[in-house]
């Protein structure tokens, strides 16, 4: 039996008053989703255990079998695995997101999505002239960068991800704990030196949001993982993502990291480069995952339109073509499930359990009509744990 794991991140989310209280799942033309919901299982899953944050990276962790509260040490450790950076012992390294503060308010979180060329050229200069003893900023993706800062320890700041206070003043979210005053002496000190860049001066000149400061969050200090495939009996897996957060984990799991030409991890994606890919890998293959960004980044950004088409994209791009060879070889499972939502109108993420869909040969529909969190409740039986889902998914 072969695996696909299909996540659209973000893409549960709350009803919206202004659409008749429907939900972006329950707005968008998803034929494919509602069709596998049909004819497979649908459940309702938390993918948050109580107590912590509902990030991308703990609910990632549990989409794939993973306990986040066991050897979870932060995000910024999955980051630092997908660009390769070690974290040697005592020395912790944080998601550095450059972002756009106006009078004191968070504007934006990645600095009106700044592209990748920008945000690189913008952290090699600030890694030459911060001046601060300890610390060494890494280019990544985009607005996503990486901060490490030597001898740290575990007392590691509790800081605020800047995309849960857009909006806000970021006076309220100050770092918090040991170390924090080196959080804020490098971002005091970038705030002071990105208005005079080049990329900065070129970008407000065009309109643009100017990327004005470093946000440091995620800190972490080094973790590893079981390997997926061998955990579970597989002879290989696989990953299709655009984002360091889903390759770290990846990496770290020991799965085949799959690029896709023009994966961007925006809504301007390629999404029928994943279909393909995730094709083409399960062929050959016991399992593949195939993570999309595009919902989620879309919801952060209050997109509720942006956010409709990030579905739709998905449902006739990856999903279609999937469902198709799923049909045609016979012994392809397909699961599909959010990460956790992202509500347009909270512009961040919560804690709600969110639609798990499973479907192919041996699983009995339970009675749902389409795809969505409405659904999942009504015919899921109360909430799983997602972290159980998967391992007993691929076990048939």
């Amino acid at each position: 039996m072969k695996s696909i794991l299909v996540i659209p991140d973000g893409a549960a989310g709350d009803p919206c008053p202004e659409r008749g209280g429907k939900t972006a799942l329950e707005l968008a033309n998803i034929p494919v989703m509602d069709a596998l919901a049909r004819e497979g299982r649908l459940l309702l899953a938390a993918t948050v255990p109580p107590n912590m944050h509902p990030g991308s990276d703990v609910a990632n962790l549990a989409l794939l079998g993973y306990d986040p509260k066991n050897g979870y040490t932060g995000r910024a450790a999955l980051e630092a695995a997908a660009m390769g950076i070690e974290i040697p012992p005592g020395d912790a390294a944080f998601r550095a997101n450059l972002v756009t503060v106006d009078d004191g308010i968070m504007d934006d979180y990645s600095a009106g999505h700044i592209s990748v060329d920008e945000g690189a050229e913008l952290i090699r200069l600030l890694n030459r002239d911060l001046g601060i003893a300890g610390v060494k900023l890494f280019p990544g993706v985009g607005y996503r960068h990486l901060c490490l800062m030597e001898s740290v320890g575990t007392g590691l700041p509790e800081c605020t991800p800047p995309h849960d206070i857009m909006g806000r003043n970021i006076g309220e979210f100050m770092p918090r704990g040991q170390f924090s005053s080196w959080v804020l002496e490098v971002e005091r000190g970038s705030r002071e030196l990105l208005p005079g860049y080049e990329v900065n001066r070129k970008r407000e000149a065009e309109g643009k949001k100017p990327a004005n400061s470093l946000w440091l969050w995620g800190g972490a200090t080094a973790m590893t993982l079981d390997n997926f495939a061998a955990s579970r009996q597989l002879d290989s897996a696989g990953l299709i993502t655009a984002v360091d957060l889903l390759r770290g984990i990846g990496k770290l799991a020991g799965m085949d990291i799959i690029a896709v030409p023009g994966a961007t991890g925006y809504l301007d994606t390629n999404f029928a480069g994943k279909g393909r890919a995730a094709l083409d890998y399960i062929y050959r293959h016991d399992f593949v995952a195939v993570h999309v960004e595009a919902p989620d980044e879309a919801g952060h950004n209050g997109d509720l339109d942006g956010k409709i088409k990030a579905l739709e994209d998905i449902d006739r791009h990856i999903l279609a073509p999937l469902r198709v060879m799923a049909r045609h070889f016979g012994d392809w499972r397909i699961m599909l499930a959010p990460d956790h939502p992202t509500p347009v109108a909270l512009r961040s993420h919560n804690r709600q359990p969110i639609p798990w869909l499973i479907w192919g040969p041996g699983i009995q529909p339970n009675g749902a009509a389409a795809f969505s969190e409405k659904e999942a409740e009504r015919v899921g039986g109360g909430v799983a744990e997602a972290r159980t889902l998967l391992p007993e998914f691929i076990k048939g």
